[in-house]
């Protein structure tokens, strides 16, 4: 009997063993680092789709946290395993991962998926067409946040606050163009990008006193303190929910929840995961499939903190509370 399971035990494992190296084998580099809640999210859904049909292989580049002098070293690691690999695709998370590795790629004969590009993805190629390129841009929905937020409190001056890092940079250029000022349907919206955690702190200790009726925020994955040591988020929330004085809200889904910020119409990684899967699908099943331009995932939601909502005394009686998601 021992013999007769030891022998099933071993065929299980051996079809196991020469099912997965059947499988063609998918390399996902991604820009920042594992525990990135975003990161998280899209590659979640990346496992879901595409995990039971091929081998997913992950790269972290860390770029978040790294210095900007160690991009350059970490995008080498990245392009040391995909010659290792020699994958049938490449999925590409954001927009240093693009940066640094799409142009090399684009040299190769291996078709490439990028997902959560705020830049003009053309910009790393200088303009130059690629033939086995495509993916998925990212569009926070800024104005439709804010919009939320004035029909929730009716407000009149707005601060969103960014960190410096490449994809805040972007999105100050290619959606507010270059603008720290602007109105939004008599809404007046400043806009900053902090480098440093102790102009983060003045920034919001000063909000109510510079008139703010809300703080909108955006990225903060990439603050460092006076000794250009990066700060962890946790660090970040835990000194801006005992000090803010005026109400905090958000554009990404990761930063809502107990002791963050109260909500907003957000997006999260995992749309982009799902889209940038599909379209990875399509052209490693069909043969004939032709790349063509990039798309656009515009699928956002409502989403709050029932703490924070308690916490500020804010009701959302003005809301469709069905389309609403909630969290702690």
């Amino acid at each position: 009997m021992r013999r007769l399971l030891n022998t099933l035990l071993f065929l299980i494992l051996f079809l196991q063993v020469n099912l997965y190296a059947q499988k063609k084998d998918i390399l996902v580099i991604e820009s920042y680092h594992h525990e990135y809640i975003w990161s998280t999210n899209y590659r979640n859904a990346i496992k879901e789709k595409l995990g039971s049909q091929y081998n997913l292989s992950f790269f972290y580049m860390d770029t978040k946290r790294l210095p900007i002098s160690k991009h350059e070293e970490s995008a080498q690691k990245a392009w040391s395993i995909y010659k290792e690999l020699n994958p049938e695709l490449v999925i590409l998370g954001d927009d240093n991962a693009l940066k640094f590795l799409g142009p090399k790629l684009a040299k190769t004969k291996t078709n490439v998926v990028y997902l959560g590009i705020n830049n003009n993805p053309r910009k790393y190629f200088n303009f130059t067409p690629t033939k086995n390129i495509t993916g998925v841009l990212e569009r926070p929905l800024l104005r439709r946040s804010i919009f939320y937020v004035k029909e929730l409190l009716d407000v009149k001056k707005v601060l969103l606050l960014f960190d410096a890092g490449i994809s805040s940079q972007v999105i100050f250029k290619e959606i507010f163009r270059n603008k720290s000022k602007l109105v939004l349907r008599d809404v007046e919206v400043d806009v900053l990008l902090i480098e440093q955690f102790d102009m983060w702190k003045k920034s919001i200790l000063d909000a109510k006193k510079n008139n703010y009726d809300v703080i909108v925020f955006s990225s903060y994955h990439t603050i460092k303190d006076q000794n250009k040591k990066h700060v962890s988020p946790a660090r970040i929330w835990e000194w801006t929910s005992k000090n803010i004085t005026v109400p905090p809200f958000a554009f990404w889904n990761f930063a809502v929840g107990e002791n963050k910020a109260i909500g907003g119409y957000v997006i999260s990684g995992r749309e982009q995961g799902i889209e940038a899967s599909k379209l990875a699908l399509k052209i490693l099943e069909d043969k004939n499939y032709i790349i063509g331009f990039p798309s656009v995932v515009e699928n956002g939601y409502l989403l709050f903190s029932r703490s924070q909502l308690k916490k500020w005394g804010i009701s959302l009686k003005k809301l469709d509370t069905q389309k609403i998601k909630f969290v702690k």
